[in-house]
């Protein structure tokens, strides 16, 4: 359904051009996931949900799937007005 900006996603992901948030990355350590994990399940996932951010009026992503070792995770991410990829935040499913 979301196949266009997945891609654009992935291409993010693949020329480095994404930003974790502090957010993110306080996750990140908490379900003891690496930047490794992210970037795969964005590569190997499929976005299952939309949701405009009510702050900003953003849409952001919800991304279902593999990390490298640690089974199911879900990355938050959306493109800025800046064509960066902003992860939100990822979590253990």
């Amino acid at each position: 359904m979301f196949e266009r900006i997945l891609n654009q996603m992935r291409e993010k992901v693949r020329t480095l051009q994404y930003v974790m948030t502090i957010h993110a990355e306080e996750e990140m350590d908490n379900d003891d996931l690496s930047i490794f994990d992210v970037e795969h399940a964005i590569l190997t996932g499929q976005i299952i949900e939309r949701q405009k951010d009510a702050e900003t009026g953003e849409w952001k992503y919800l991304i279902r799937g593999k990390a490298v070792e640690n089974g199911d995770v879900v990355v938050v991410s959306k493109l800025s007005s800046t064509g960066s990829l902003i992860i939100i935040t990822i979590y253990v499913e």
